[in-house]
């Protein structure tokens, strides 16, 4: 790998007007999740601000290169695909830590700020601790999210949840100061032994959205975001099933993931395959033109921390029915940006579907205030509260 040469940007003591970040992301752009997609625009967003952003994260092949977009230094490490996912992929956890030295000496950054605590995150936290630098750790991650990936028989995903805590315990209490993007998010982890973490918003970027009405003849029903099990994409297909009859309406899944030959197999075998449209993975001009499309977005999914993708979804102006489920609840207010329905509950997901296709004026309604209460998470304040935080965690480390 080709590391650039940089000189301080700061001098001692003093609060630094521009800073040097590096962060850290076990998955980032072209990868579509939601950690990838806070990674890059965190980063651009900071660079936006004059900041100079470094970015540690695994390449997309098996060689290392450093490349500029956006503002953005992005160092990618080698590394390897895994058979459990289809676009995720690992560095050789030797490689990534050799990698992390290096970028920090020649960088010697103000703050780290890792996404994940694997492979890369925990590379750079250890590389960083070393030198006295800084690190905030920000966490999307629930082991439970393992569960559709890994071959465990259901009666040990419980020991297997335990085991993921512990490790994720192990790696974030080293660090100066851990966010997550709700406060349901901070309260889950303080439940399971990582008490003092600080909620602070994904954030978002309302310019990327104009307002719009969709006008097709047809109401279009989207969901977006990786296809692997706790999405429960397969709860929107059924429930798609049983509007058939009644409603006329085209479904548009973006993703890729797991799940979605089976998906797709499971659309086909409902008899609804010639409503449904699998896009896979799209560039970000397609998934802003699928936003714009819909008419309602659904997310079935049950172990979002946040959803980015929710939050895009209310941005664009789009009512929202989601699973009454973990952080959605914060996002979906019934009757007002949407609906919820339990988990599991394909005839109450396919009424609160119909509710909406039904009705265009509550639709554009529910849009508005979506767009209104997503204004709340605007990327702007995010971008504050973290360069506050590093400023802070900075003073605090290189004080001792």
């Amino acid at each position: 790998m080709t590391l650039p040469a940089s000189a301080p940007l700061t001098d001692a003591g003093s609060a630094p007007a521009r800073l040097r970040i590096v962060v850290g992301a076990d998955t980032y752009p072209p990868d579509v999740n939601g950690a990838a997609n806070f990674a890059s625009r965190l980063a651009v967003g900071l660079a936006g601000r004059g900041h100079d952003v470094h970015v540690l994260c695994p390449s997309t092949g098996p060689r290392s290169f450093a490349e500029k977009h956006d503002g953005v230094t992005v160092h990618r490490i080698s590394s390897v695909g895994t058979l459990v996912h289809p676009t995720f992929r690992l560095c050789h956890p030797p490689r990534a830590y050799r990698a992390a030295e290096a970028l920090l000496d020649v960088l010697t950054p103000d703050v780290v700020h890792i996404q994940a605590h694997f492979a890369v995150g925990r590379a750079l936290s250890a590389a960083a601790r070393r030198r006295d630098i800084p690190v905030v750790a920000t966490n999307h991650f629930m082991p439970e999210n393992l569960h559709g990936y890994l071959p465990v028989p259901k009666g040990l995903r419980a020991a297997v949840s335990r085991m993921g805590w512990w490790d994720l315990r192990r790696v974030l209490r080293t660090v100066q100061l851990v966010t997550a993007p709700t406060p349901l998010a901070v309260k889950l982890l303080a439940e399971h032994g990582i008490p003092g973490a600080i909620p602070v918003s994904c954030g978002i970027d309302l310019s990327r959205f104009p307002v719009s009405t969709p006008d097709h003849l047809v109401p279009h029903v989207l969901f977006a975001g990786r296809l692997d099990e706790e999405k429960r994409v397969d709860e929107l297909l059924r429930a798609v099933h049983r509007l058939r009859r009644d409603v006329h309406l085209r479904v548009e899944i973006v993703g890729e993931g797991k799940c979605r030959r089976a998906w797709q197999e499971l659309a086909g075998r409902l008899g609804i395959a010639g409503d449904v449209t699998f896009h896979g993975h799209v560039d970000e001009n397609a998934l802003v033109a699928a936003y714009l499309r819909a008419d309602v977005f659904c997310m079935p999914g049950v172990a979002e921390l946040q959803s980015l993708a929710t939050m895009d979804a209310l941005a664009a102006g789009k009512p929202v029915v989601a699973a009454d489920a973990m952080a959605l609840p914060h996002l979906v207010r019934p009757g007002e940006t949407g609906w919820l329905y339990p988990p599991g509950d394909i005839a109450a997901l396919a009424d609160r579907l119909r509710r909406l296709l039904d009705d265009p004026a509550a639709r554009v309604r529910m849009g508005a205030a979506g767009r209104e209460l997503i204004a709340q998470h605007a990327m702007g304040s995010t971008l504050d509260r973290f360069e506050a935080l590093y400023r802070g965690v900075r003073k605090g480390v290189r004080s001792k």
